[in-house]
């Protein structure tokens, strides 16, 4: 049984992970308190219970009672709430993860195993569910390797000859230690405090006399100002000086005032617009040098007969301005006389569909879902109706709803090993659009695309291949990938049937078109949207609000989000 505050990507990671080494595993969130858990634990009689990502403790006859693995985002000896902040914020080149036997001290039971990893400079969350998440599976079947062979004895943490490892408590990272001084930190500095909250709880700043969270951070190479100051916006991101240069800012969240619903991530020029503030705009070209270090979000390269266009957005959401500009940067790619494209990020989330939190901020959120979800379609249309070249979806990270679809469109998926795809829409209350009404059957057939989209589970990388959603497994670590990828594309490129397959690739879907046109996947798929966006009943919008400012969701019709035991 897995136990967990949140079914986030580390809890999904370890649950389709340890499915698919033959274990039937439960998964029971611990929101409402410890009597859900018992009566979870009663019912099914768990023979092991793992912890992947718990931000409560566990019930003490719970622990007393059965074997309760807790994993620590820390290395062993390493004990408190906050571990990667201080991992980032200390510069540490690796840290670990460790399995841990609950007791009554927060992370001080014995040892069932511990794994070690990287610290590339990137923000906490991108750590979390990459190099990270890599090491918590390592450690987590290898610590139930260990108990089912019932003759491993755990290690404690501190022992009599002195020989254990330090322990170390580490108190919660709170803003005082994460506050900017503009004036004397360097570019350094403040982009080491900002990725170290990049996700949550962001850097508490602010900007005109406004309160506002920081919210993920990039190096600029050029712009400079006075420390402090407001220099530029771009694809939604703010750039600020610092002392010694400027950095991007991605996404701001207004600070909550007492009595007011609560605030939400989304796009740094947005905030400062409603701010009344509006800094010039520095547009920068698809194609930058190599050596430039300035921050886009999305960006255009050839090497040889392959295009790479990489794109990077916060949470994997994309809006109706971000879907345009990329599909803009696709038409850019296609210019390019390229035998293949590989569409993707170099690293961590591939996309999760429309961007709920620019949604829920907007005047007229239906209106905005219905723009939102017609930008998704004409990138997935444009990729599709590309017939002159192979086009590769690179996934180096996890992908969910529309993002999956998006990558369906292509004609190959390549996962690195490691990634959680969630190829539904049901959560959200949604019926879905991105035509996966004809890519996921295509791949999958009729009876699993109907299994997938109804059952609503996360899918491994292995997973995915077996039934077809993917063609291949890329196995590097999350720094590795964007290589390997290039390597495996230029192999592609040069294939020596690489003609006939696009010129047989055109044909199918010539073919295809004449069955049935793609249009008519798209009309049907999006009245169903649009049924379902401009109903001010549909569960979608309570879902949506609940999600984007992490509440419990409330709804006027019933619907089954993943909020209890489960199977």
């Amino acid at each position: 049984m897995l136990v967990a505050s949140a079914f986030n990507s580390l809890t999904q990671r370890v649950y389709v992970e340890l499915s698919d080494e033959g274990h039937r595993v439960d998964v029971v969130l611990a929101t409402h308190g410890p009597e859900p858990v018992r009566a979870a634990v009663r019912e099914t009689g768990p023979d092991l219970i793992v912890a992947p990502m718990l931000k409560t403790a566990l019930p003490e006859d719970v622990w007393r009672e059965h074997t309760c693995l807790i994993v620590h985002p820390g290395p062993p000896g390493d004990r408190g709430p906050s571990s990667l902040d201080w991992a980032i914020a200390g510069q540490a080149g690796y840290w670990g993860v460790t399995v841990l036997q609950a007791e009554a001290a927060m992370d001080a039971g014995d040892i069932w195993a511990a794994e070690p990893f990287p610290v590339p400079a990137v923000g906490k969350s991108d750590l979390y569910r990459n190099e990270a998440s890599d090491a918590a599976m390592s450690a987590v079947l290898l610590a139930v390797r260990r108990y089912a062979d019932a003759s491993y004895k755990p290690r404690p943490q501190t022992s009599d000859a002195g020989d254990g490892p330090d322990v170390v408590w580490r108190d919660f990272f709170r803003q005082d230690r994460r506050r900017v001084d503009w004036d004397h930190d360097s570019t350094a500095t403040v982009l080491r405090k900002l990725r170290g909250a990049d996700s949550q709880p962001g850097v508490l700043d602010e900007i005109l006399g406004h309160e506002v969270f920081l919210h993920g951070g990039h190096p600029e190479d050029e712009l400079r100002g006075r420390p402090g100051e407001l220099l530029a916006t771009r694809a939604g991101a703010v750039c600020r000086a610092t002392r010694d240069g400027a950095v991007w800012i991605p996404e701001l969240r207004p600070r909550r005032n007492s009595g007011d619903p609560a605030p939400f991530r989304r796009p740094a020029a947005s905030v400062l617009a409603a701010l009344g503030v509006r800094p010039p705009e520095a547009p920068v070209p698809f194609e930058l040098p190599a050596d430039r270090r300035t921050w886009s979000d999305v960006r255009y390269r050839r090497r040889g007969d392959v295009g790479f266009l990489t794109f990077s957005f916060p949470g994997g959401a994309m809006s109706t301005d971000q879907c345009r500009r990329l599909l803009a940067a696709y038409e850019h790619a296609l210019a390019d006389p390229t035998w293949v494209l590989v569409l993707g990020p170099e690293r961590d989330f591939f996309s999760n569909g429309i961007h709920l939190n620019v949604i829920e901020a907007a005047a007229d959120p239906a209106a905005e879902s219905w723009a939102n979800i017609n930008a998704m379609d004409d990138l997935a249309e444009a990729v599709l109706r590309t017939t002159d070249r192979l086009v590769v979806a690179a996934l180096g990270g996890n992908a969910a709803a529309g993002g999956v679809m998006l990558a369906l469109a292509a004609d190959q998926v390549w996962c690195r090993a490691g990634a959680v795809l969630n190829p539904h829409y049901r959560r959200m209350g949604l019926y879905g659009s991105e035509f996966w009404t004809y890519t996921l059957p295509r791949r999958v057939g009729a009876a699993t695309a109907h299994r997938l989209t109804t059952e609503a589970l996360p899918l491994s990388a292995a997973s995915a291949a077996r039934t077809g959603l993917a063609d291949r497994i890329v196995r590097t670590g999350p720094g590795e990938f964007a290589a390997e990828t290039e390597r495996l594309a230029a192999e592609l490129a040069a294939a020596p049937d690489l003609a006939q397959r696009i010129a047989a690739k055109a044909a199918a879907r010539r073919a295809d078109e004449e069955v049935r046109p793609l249009a008519e996947y798209r009309r049907e798929e999006l009245a169903r949207m649009h049924a379902i966006f401009f109903d001010p009943e549909a569960p979608y919008h309570a879902l949506r609000s609940a999600f984007v400012r992490k509440q419990p969701a409330a709804s006027t019709r019933p619907l089954a989000p993943f909020d209890g035991a489960a199977r």
